[in-house]
C-alpha cells in the first residue's frame, strides 16, 4: 500500500508562477501520486490540475479539499514533468499552463458537446451580421461559431437559450455537433472510416443473421483490423452486420484516423546511396543508445521520408519508441497514410483537429504502449512514447513549430532536449535548414547527413525569372500574370499536366482606400486594413476575424469613389477563370479550408487529377508529392521581404525553394517560374539557383554583423494595455527594471511594435540581445517577478524567447 498523503501541491493552468496546496479526501489519500491529475476547486470555479507533490506538511492556512481524481494513474511520468519545468524556466511561462499545453486535460474533465459550422452554415454566416449591428440570437451563435467551434456549455453563456437554438439549427444544416457527425460515436461513422477486429466466438446456441455469421467467420479467418467497407466484397451487408457484431461484442469497432489515406501510402523503395548512408549513420547512433542529433538537408524529391521510414523501423526493431513531428496539421494525413502502410496499428496520430476524445484516446495508447510511433504536430512533442529512442522533425526549419500563445516553445528545440534527456537520437529534416540549426552544423553540436540529389537523378526544375517592372514597360498594363506564365499554363493545359500557383496572401485585395480623401479601410480593433474578400462581399481582418460589409460610400467624407489596391489569392483564382475558362480550378487557402476535411478534400481532388490548376498560399508549398504537377508559378515573389523583421529573407528563400520543390518530382520535366520586382535580390536569385550554401553564406554574414541569431540569444518584449498611455508607462517601467545593457546585452525600446495595435491592445516592445543565455533568462525572470509584484494585468507582459518573428 502507498503511504497516506494528507496534502498536494497542484500546478494549475493560470498565469501564476506558482503551485496550489489542497487537502486530500480519505478515499484519495492512498492513491494520489505526482503527475496524476487532481480536479480541484479554484475561486468560484473547478479546475484539473496537475500534482507536483504529495506531503503531510500543513500550509500556513486552511486548504480547501480536492474534489476528485481524474487519471487512474498518472498522466505525466517523472520525465515528462521535469520537462515541463525546463519549458516553462526557459520560454519563462508558468508551469501550469505549460502543463495544460502538454496533455489533451479537458478531455477527461467533462464530455461536452463540441459544435461547429457545416459548410452551409460557413457560407450563411458571411452573409449575417458583417456590421457588427444587433443580432437575433440564432445570427449571434453562428457568428461565434465562425471564429472557432464551441462547447454546447460556452454557447449557452455567450447566448442564453442556446441549447433549443441549435437543434433548429442543426436540422437546417447550419450546424452540426461532433457527435452528430459521427466522431465519437464508432457505431455511427460512415463504414469506409471503421475499422473492425475479431474479439470472441458467441455462446453455444446463441443464432446470429446470416450476414452477420459469416463476417464473424471472414473476421476470425483472418485476423487484425479491417475497413469495414473493404469488407462488403467478401460479405455482403457488411456494414450494418459489424455494427450489429459489435453492439454484441463478437467484434470491436474503432474509428481509423488515417481512414481515406491510403493514397498517400507509397511503397518501399530500395534506398540511393547518399540515403543508405544517412540510414547507417542514424542506425549506428541508435544501436549505440546514446543520443546524438543529425541535421538531414536534402534537396526536394530527395526521399528524406523514406530515410525516417526506415529509421524509425530500425528503432522498432530495438525495443524503441519513435516519435515523428510535422509542422502542420496539413501535412499530417499525408504523413500518416505512409506510416500507417508501413506499422500498421503501432502509430498513433496526436494534432489539434481531432476531438478532446480521439487526443485522449492516442494519448492513452501512447502511454500504454500499445502504440509505439508517435504522429503529430507541434504540441505531439510531449507525447508519452514509452522508452523513446528516435524524434525526428520534418521541415524543420517551419515557424510553425513556435507555439504563439503561452507558453511559447519552440518544438523543434523542445524535440532536440527531450532526446537528449531520453538518451534518444534527434533528427531534424529539411531542403532549406533555418540558419540556427546549419550553424549548430558547423559548430559540430549536430552531425550533417546531406542528400543533393532527386531520386533517381530527377532533374530539380528549371527556374525563370520574370521582372514584372520591366513586363509592365513593354505591355503598358499592370497585369497580375506575366506573358510567360500564361503561355506556360495553356501548354500544360494543352498537355494535360498539372500547374500549382502560389500567392502568399488572402483575399481579394489586400486594401481598400479612398481616391478623394486617402482614407484607408482599417479594422476597428486592430491597427491594420481590412482585407476584401470578394465572395462574401466583406472586409475581413486576419488578425481578429473583425468583419464588415463594404461601404457604399467612404466613412470618413462621404465619397463614392473607393478603390481597391493588391492581390490575393481569391484574386489569383478569379483572373484564372477569365483567362482559362475550360480549365478546373481549386483554392487552397484558409477561407477554402475551413473546415476539418476540407483540406484533404481539395488536395485529394488536385492528386486525383479532378483539378488542372492549384492556387493557394503557403499551405501549397511544401510537403506535397503530386506526380503530374510540371509547372509552379509565383504571382508575387515580394511578398514579405520589406516586413520589419529580421528573418524576413530567410522566410522569403525558404517559401521559393519549397514551392519550386512541388514541380518535375516524378518522369515529367519541372518547370517554374517566378514574378517580382525585385529580381536582383539575392533570396530570389538563390532560391532560383536552389543555391542554398550561397543564401547561407551572404545571410549568416548579415547576421554576424547585426548580431542577430545564431550570434546572440534574443527575446522579445511585449507590453500591452487597453490604452496607448498605459502601455507606454508600462513599457517604460520594464525598460527601467531590464537596465542599460553592456556586459555582453544590448536593449533596443521601448518602440510600438510593427502592428501598434491589435485585438483592442496597444503593444510596446523592448528587444533584448545577450551573448549569454542564463543572464538573459535571468534578467527575463527578474521582469515578470517585478509585474507580478507590482500587479500588473495578467496579460499586460508578454515574454517571447527565441522570437521566430518580430511583428
Amino acid at each position: 500500500m502507498q503511504p497516506n498523503f494528507a496534502f498536494a501541491d497542484v500546478s494549475l493552468p493560470v498565469p501564476l508562477d506558482r503551485s496550489f496546496t489542497y487537502r486530500l479526501p480519505e478515499t484519495l489519500r492512498h492513491r494520489v501520486q505526482p503527475g496524476c491529475r487532481l480536479l480541484v476547486p479554484f475561486g468560484t470555479r473547478k479546475m484539473a490540475g496537475v500534482v507536483l507533490r504529495v506531503h503531510n506538511d500543513p500550509p500556513p492556512v486552511e486548504a480547501r479539499e480536492a474534489l476528485r481524481l481524474l487519471d487512474p494513474e498518472p498522466a505525466f511520468d517523472n520525465d515528462l514533468l521535469e520537462l515541463g519545468r525546463w519549458v516553462a524556466h526557459y520560454y519563462c511561462a508558468p508551469l501550469g499552463e505549460v502543463l495544460r499545453a502538454m496533455a489533451p486535460i479537458s478531455a477527461e474533465v467533462r464530455h461536452a458537446r463540441i459544435w461547429a459550422l457545416t459548410a452551409r452554415g460557413v457560407d450563411v454566416t458571411r452573409q449575417l451580421g458583417l456590421d457588427g449591428a444587433e443580432t437575433d440570437p440564432a445570427t449571434e451563435i453562428l457568428r461565434a461559431l465562425e471564429a472557432r467551434p464551441l462547447a454546447e456549455a460556452t454557447l449557452e453563456r455567450k447566448v442564453p437559450g442556446a441549447k433549443k437554438l441549435l437543434a433548429s439549427l442543426e436540422k437546417k444544416g447550419l450546424v452540426e455537433s461532433e457527435h452528430s457527425a459521427g466522431v465519437r460515436d464508432p457505431l455511427r461513422a460512415p463504414a469506409a472510416r471503421l475499422l473492425a477486429e475479431f474479439l470472441a466466438r458467441p455462446a453455444e446456441g446463441t443464432r446470429l443473421p446470416r450476414a452477420e455469421r459469416e463476417l464473424l467467420a471472414y473476421l476470425e479467418l483472418h485476423p487484425g483490423p479491417h475497413r469495414l467497407s473493404d469488407l462488403e466484397q467478401a460479405v455482403k451487408g457488411a456494414s450494418q452486420a459489424g455494427r450489429a457484431l459489435a453492439r454484441k461484442h463478437f467484434i470491436r469497432l474503432r474509428y481509423d484516423l488515417a481512414a481515406g489515406d491510403a493514397s498517400w501510402a507509397r511503397p518501399r523503395h530500395t534506398l540511393t546511396a547518399p540515403q543508405q548512408q544517412a540510414f547507417d549513420s542514424i542506425r549506428t547512433a541508435l544501436a549505440e543508445g546514446r543520443y546524438q542529433a543529425f541535421l538531414l538537408h536534402g534537396v526536394t524529391g530527395s526521399g528524406k521520408t523514406e530515410v525516417y521510414l526506415n529509421a524509425i523501423e530500425a528503432a522498432l526493431e530495438l525495443g524503441r519508441g519513435a516519435l515523428l513531428l510535422v509542422p502542420e496539421i496539413a501535412l499530417t494525413p499525408a504523413v500518416a497514410g505512409q506510416f500507417h502502410a508501413r506499422f500498421g496499428d503501432q502509430v498513433s496520430i496526436l494534432h489539434s483537429a481531432f476531438n478532446d476524445a480521439e487526443r485522449a484516446e492516442q494519448w492513452r495508447r501512447l502511454r500504454s504502449g500499445a502504440a509505439r510511433v508517435g504522429v503529430g504536430t507541434r504540441s505531439a512533442v510531449f507525447a508519452p512514447v514509452q522508452n523513446l529512442g528516435l524524434v525526428i522533425v520534418d521541415e524543420e526549419h517551419d515557424h510553425s513549430y513556435k507555439q504563439e500563445e503561452t507558453p511559447r516553445y519552440n518544438g523543434r528545440d523542445v524535440a532536440v532536449l527531450r532526446a537528449q534527456r531520453a538518451g534518444a537520437v534527434a533528427v531534424l529534416g529539411s531542403a532549406t535548414p533555418s540558419l540556427e540549426s546549419r550553424y549548430n552544423a558547423e559548430r559540430g553540436k549536430y552531425s550533417l547527413l546531406e542528400l543533393p540529389a532527386r531520386i533517381a537523378d530527377r532533374p530539380l526544375p528549371s527556374v525563370e525569372i520574370i521582372d514584372m517592372r520591366e513586363e509592365f514597360l513593354e505591355t503598358r498594363q499592370s497585369a497580375l500574370f506575366s506573358r510567360r506564365l500564361l503561355e506556360s499554363i495553356a501548354a500544360k493545359l494543352e498537355a494535360g499536366e498539372q500547374t500549382i500557383l502560389l500567392m502568399n496572401r488572402r483575399g481579394f485585395s489586400s486594401s481598400v482606400s479612398c481616391r478623394s480623401c486617402g482614407e484607408r479601410l482599417q479594422c476597428v480593433h486592430c491597427a491594420i486594413g481590412l482585407t476584401f474578400h470578394r465572395r462574401d462581399n466583406r472586409l475581413l481582418c486576419h488578425y481578429c476575424s473583425y468583419a464588415q460589409r463594404v461601404p457604399k460610400v467612404c466613412p470618413q467624407c462621404g465619397s463614392e469613389y473607393l478603390y481597391f489596391l493588391g492581390s490575393g489569392s481569391e484574386k489569383v483564382e478569379d483572373e484564372l477563370r477569365r483567362h482559362f475558362p475550360e480549365a478546373r480550378i481549386a483554392r487552397l487557402d484558409r477561407d477554402t479550408a475551413a473546415g476539418k476535411n476540407q483540406y484533404e478534400r481539395i488536395l485529394g481532388g488536385f492528386r486525383e487529377g479532378v483539378f488542372d490548376i492549384l492556387v493557394g498560399t503557403q499551405m501549397i508549398a511544401k510537403g506535397h508529392d503530386i506526380p503530374n504537377v510540371t509547372l509552379v508559378g509565383v504571382i508575387n515573389a515580394d511578398i514579405g521581404l520589406a516586413l520589419p523583421d529580421f528573418r524576413a529573407a530567410e522566410r522569403t528563400f525558404q517559401l521559393l525553394t519549397q514551392v519550386a520543390g512541388r514541380a518535375g518530382r516524378h518522369h515529367l520535366p519541372g518547370l517554374v517560374i517566378i514574378q517580382t520586382n525585385s529580381p536582383d535580390h539575392y533570396a530570389i536569385r538563390c532560391a532560383a539557383a536552389q543555391d542554398y550554401a550561397k543564401f547561407y553564406e551572404k545571410e549568416l554574414e548579415f547576421r554576424r554583423l547585426m548580431r542577430y541569431p545564431p550570434f546572440c540569444a534574443m527575446a522579445n518584449v511585449l507590453v500591452r494595455a487597453a490604452t496607448q498611455e498605459a502601455a507606454m508607462r508600462l513599457s517604460a517601467e520594464a525598460a527601467q527594471q531590464l537596465g542599460p545593457g553592456g556586459d555582453g546585452i544590448k536593449i533596443l525600446g521601448p518602440a510600438e511594435a510593427p502592428v501598434p495595435r491589435l485585438k483592442s491592445e496597444y503593444r510596446y516592445q523592448i528587444l533584448i540581445k545577450a551573448l549569454s543565455r542564463p543572464r538573459l533568462n535571468e534578467m527575463l525572470h527578474a521582469l515578470r517577478r517585478y509585474a507580478a509584484q507590482q500587479k500588473w494585468p495578467a496579460t499586460a507582459l508578454v515574454v517571447d524567447v527565441d522570437p521566430v518573428t518580430l511583428l
